[in-house]
């Protein structure tokens, strides 16, 4: 992490379309760190990271789904918009907490 940077909110989800991983959001960043696990010995090893996105980028933020919730944003990169939905806990905690940094970060 950066100087003067703080993790908010950290848990182990599943986005669609990268699998498994760790999702971080601190006051500065959201990032996503890919995870391998063994079921033979319960083991978990954390990966590279896939994900590293600045508060300042992320255009759009939302939650969805009736059975599978997933908290959803839209990040604008270099080339277009991509869009992430992330499986978590708590979709509710997540959406206020993100909106919450990337409104602290633009004061």
């Amino acid at each position: 992490m950066e100087e003067g940077e703080r993790k908010i909110k950290q848990e182990d989800c599943s986005e669609d379309n990268l699998s498994s991983g760790i999702l971080t959001l601190t006051n500065k960043r959201l990032a996503f760190d890919k995870t391998r696990a063994r079921l033979m010995d319960f083991s978990k090893h954390v990966g590279d990271t896939i994900l590293d996105i600045s508060l300042d980028d992320v255009t759009k933020t939302w939650k969805e789904g009736l059975l599978i919730k997933k908290v959803c944003f839209t990040v604008k990169t270099s080339k277009d918009e991509q869009t992430y939905k992330f499986g978590v806990f708590n979709t509710k905690s997540w959406l206020k907490s993100i909106d919450e940094a990337i409104n602290n970060k633009n004061q």
